[in-house]
């Protein structure tokens, strides 16, 4: 039997069968992003099979990242693949021109390697780590303890995943499954928004302000079902929001009338923020809090820490023993003696980037663009036109990233990596982005 949706014909007697046809659909450009699919029975009905067979369909649909179900409203393909990353949404900056879109640290503020990695591979000399070797070096663990100890983070066990994203995906796959829902920030890390449709789950967007979550916004998610929370705590990417003090006491409240939520804390501005952290870790059982190194000691390090409750730290590290193991103890070392000798001053990498972050935001004020940048390395710009703006700045010799790459609900903007910035080249893109920008948009991201 067939069932014609719109001029395609879905066929198929078993799960598999009717799986394969739709995402044939989806593939040949038949069934378009955003297209519904019938109701379970209906499909059913018209296959002459169980509403069973095709609720498996569904499953398998959507375990692919074909399809996104919303409850009660159905089941539509998705806007886009899962594995079709955001970062391909992205402008490559004329010749001549300058790259503002990476998102990348100054390489200036990255500390030489060959230092601590030899000293990591003397250490390791005549010593090489077999199987069966404790999966974190006891050094980067204590190192790590002792910095989330001075944090107010709550104590717990201290694992070591191969970046953030890593261990955020490790988290998310120890408490969720396909089809449950997550709540994440709206603008927010376009890695983040990729995750959680490639895990089979269902983003649920929160607007954000300069202080982070929205309280309201938050709650409305969990209230609607999301069974966990993403918050970063500094840096935030793209909009260099901070959970200040005040907020970080309502996102509490929230979560108290929430107590099942799986908190999950992004800390990747640590080392280069001199903002002070206010973790929201504790607040329900089950929470993890995750640091990288990238930001402040370079991306190809691939290494964070994280922390969180007994149960979810069991088993996150149980599933990595399943997997890779354990991430090189040579790399372990390595980040243990950078930490040791002070190769970077957070402090100076802070007072680095917020010169040039605040001051493109003041030029920009003064032009009457609303920009935010409260930490980190990016700066937002709200624009009416998103692709337009990028398409001027382009003819001004300016690459930045298009918020397509960050957003799901929230407003169009443009995100600008301070990093690559002269203080002497503020002004000129300060007069390229308010060009480019027109009329200023309202103050909420969302």
């Amino acid at each position: 039997m067939v069932f014609v949706l719109g001029d395609y014909r879905i066929e198929g007697r078993r799960a598999a069968e009717i799986a394969a046809s739709v995402e044939e659909g989806v593939g040949a450009g038949a069934l378009a992003p955003g297209r519904r699919l019938p109701p379970l029975r209906e499909l059913a009905g018209e296959l002459g099979v169980n509403p069973n067979t095709v609720a498996a369909a569904y499953r398998l649909l959507r375990d692919r990242g074909v399809i996104e179900t919303d409850g009660r409203r159905g089941s539509r393909v998705r806007a886009r693949p899962a594995s079709t990353a955001r970062e391909s949404i992205r402008v490559e900056a004329p010749p001549g021109g300058r790259d503002l879109s990476t998102g990348n640290p100054d390489p200036a503020l990255l500390p030489p390697l060959g230092p601590a990695l030899a000293e990591a591979a003397r250490r390791r000399a005549g010593r090489p780590l077999l199987y069966g070797a404790p999966s974190v070096d006891p050094e980067l663990a204590r190192a790590a303890r002792a910095e989330l100890d001075a944090d107010g983070v709550p104590d717990g066990p201290v694992g070591v995943t191969s970046g953030s994203l890593d261990a955020i995906e490790r988290v998310l796959a120890a408490h969720l499954r396909p089809g449950d829902a997550v709540a994440v920030e709206d603008p927010g890390w376009g890695s983040m928004l990729d995750l959680v449709p490639a895990l089979g789950m269902r983003a649920v967007p929160v607007a954000v302000d300069d202080d982070g979550p929205l309280p309201g916004e938050a709650d409305r998610a969990l209230r609607e079902g999301a069974r966990a929370l993403v918050v970063t705590d500094r840096a935030q990417n793209p909009t260099g929001a901070a959970v200040s003090a005040a907020r970080a006491a309502e996102l509490r409240a929230v979560l108290a009338r929430h107590p099942r939520t799986l908190l999950i804390e992004d800390d990747h501005g640590h080392g280069i923020v001199s903002l002070p952290l206010h973790p929201l870790a504790g607040s329900v059982p089950h929470w993890a809090f995750v640091r990288s190194t990238a930001k402040a000691y370079g991306p190809d390090l691939r290494l964070a820490v994280f922390t969180g409750d007994p149960l979810t730290t069991d088993r996150v590290r149980g599933r990595q023993r399943l997997g890779p193991g354990w991430v090189s103890h040579l790399l372990q070392h390595t980040v243990t003696e950078l930490w040791r000798s002070g190769a970077v001053d957070p402090a100076a990498a802070a007072r680095s980037y917020g010169a040039r972050r605040e001051a493109l935001v003041a030029a920009l004020r003064r032009r009457g663009i609303a920009a935010h940048g409260r930490s980190g390395m990016n700066v937002w710009v709200p624009v009416p036109d998103e692709t337009g703006a990028v398409a001027r700045l382009l003819r001004a010799g300016w690459a930045v990233a298009p918020g397509a790459r960050f957003r799901t609900a929230s407003r169009p903007g443009v995100r600008v990596t301070v990093s690559p910035l002269a203080r002497d080249e503020i002004e000129t893109v300060a007069e390229a982005l308010a060009a480019a920008a027109g009329p200023p948009p309202a103050e909420r991201y969302a």
